[in-house]
C-alpha cells in the first residue's frame, strides 16, 4: 500500500475519542499517525496499520 506522510487516513475502527480520522506523520517499519480528533499522536507496526485502513486522501486529491 503506498502512504506517505501528510495523507489522511480513514480507519476501519475509532479512535477512543470517536474519530477515524488520522495524519500520517512517518513512514517506515511503524507508521507514526496523528488522531484528528484528539491529537494523540500513535505508533503502529506497518502490517497492523495497515490492514485497518479503509481509505487514503492525499492533500491534492479530492
Amino acid at each position: 500500500m503506498d502512504v506517505r506522510v501528510g495523507d489522511r487516513l480513514w480507519m476501519k475502527k475509532p479512535h477512543p475519542c470517536g474519530s477515524r480520522e488520522f495524519l500520517v506523520l512517518r513512514v517506515g517499519m511503524d507508521f507514526k499517525i496523528k488522531c484528528t480528533g484528539c491529537g494523540r499522536e500513535i505508533m503502529l507496526p506497518r502490517l497492523k496499520c495497515e490492514k485497518n485502513i479503509k481509505s487514503v486522501q492525499r492533500d491534492g486529491e479530492g
